[in-house]
């Protein structure tokens, strides 16, 4: 009997796909694959485009964030700006985009901390997550699926609703701690 461990870095191989559902935001297929053991398998895969996340500082001391009711989560939270990426879109452009549209404002300076994956088991999608600073209000109109309400908050405030458990959003808590940590706390 072969030890698993030995096979923990060998790549799964797909042995077929087919298209299951598709919308303007995801596609979902089911792939057929042949794991490490030589065993076969199905994989239920959603597929969505680069996201972008960004937490924008109004000074030093204090982060806009936007609050919405969350279909899925059934439940209204707190969380940084974050979308998707558009076609042919630069990281750069969905960001301002998005901060513009969720929260009213563009920054004379963005500053990358990360990118990660939203959920490692099913969904394809990769998140770039970015800090904003020198913000100007700007007029933009709002993406017709979102209601939001905008509000600034005291960057400790902030960590605190972290460490409460108050912030749900994965994109946000990453962005937060990386915040904290730059901040040499």
């Amino acid at each position: 009997m072969t030890d698993r461990r030995q096979l923990a870095r060998i790549p799964w191989r797909r042995l077929s796909t087919r298209p299951v559902y598709e919308n303007g935001w995801i596609r979902v297929r089911e792939d057929q694959v042949a794991m490490p053991d030589g065993e076969t398998s199905i994989y239920g895969v959603v597929e969505c485009g680069g996201c972008v996340g960004v937490l924008p500082f109004l000074d030093t001391d204090t982060v806009v964030m936007v609050g919405q009711y969350r279909y899925v989560a059934g439940g209204f939270y707190w969380e940084m700006p974050t979308g998707g990426m558009q076609p042919g879109e630069s990281e750069a452009a969905a960001v301002q985009r998005e901060l513009a549209e969720e929260a009213g404002y563009e920054a004379d300076r963005l500053v990358k901390l990360c990118a990660c994956h939203t959920s490692k088991s099913v969904v394809e999608e990769t998140a770039n997550i970015y800090v904003a600073e020198g913000l100007r209000p700007v007029q933009r109109p709002a993406d017709p699926t979102e209601f939001i309400e905008v509000r600034a908050f005291p960057f400790d405030e902030v960590v605190r609703m972290v460490e409460r458990d108050q912030i749900k959003d994965s994109m946000t808590i990453i962005a937060v701690l990386h915040a904290l940590r730059r901040r040499g706390r």
